[in-house]
């Protein structure tokens, strides 16, 4: 006989929701970033440099703060702080990759936005490169929501 559906517990349904709700905001963020950059690879706009590293700043880094806190509590309220489950593993060194790429991505960003709320023009050196970092973490997190959903052992 095979399991249907697996019933959670109801005292883990907010920990979960505060884990997935973070992560939306995070992967959203970094969409918006990765499509205005990509955008502004064209026409150099500043208003999109500026959208992308600002989605950065005040989408990413508070949804990735939410994302990792309800990523704690629901280890915590599942009891999996001594599992050997790999889907676990890969979720952890996708977001500690994740939140490496995201810190260099902003450096980058807050050096071209400083240039150009001083007048200059926006590096399009840095965007490429922050556009580079920001699809590689989507990717990445691509592959822990293949983990997190397939859970291979």
């Amino acid at each position: 006989m095979s399991t249907i559906a697996v019933i959670r517990p109801d005292d883990w349904a907010i920990p979960l929701f505060v884990h997935i709700l973070g992560a939306m905001v995070l992967v959203g963020a970094l969409t918006l970033a990765a499509v205005s950059l990509i955008a502004a690879w064209r026409s150099g706009s500043a208003r999109l440099i500026r959208l992308a590293y600002m989605s950065l700043f005040y989408g990413a880094v508070p949804g990735y703060i939410v994302f990792r806190a309800g990523a704690a509590w629901i280890v915590t309220k599942e009891h999996l702080t001594d599992s050997n489950a790999a889907w676990l593993g890969i979720g952890y060194g996708v977001s500690d990759f994740g939140v490496l790429l995201l810190i260099i991505s902003l450096v980058a960003g807050g050096i071209s936005v400083r240039q150009m709320n001083r007048g200059g023009q926006p590096s399009l050196i840095a965007a490429r490169i922050v556009t580079g970092l920001v699809s590689l973490v989507l990717v990445a997190y691509l592959v822990a929501v293949w983990a997190m959903t397939t859970k291979p052992t």
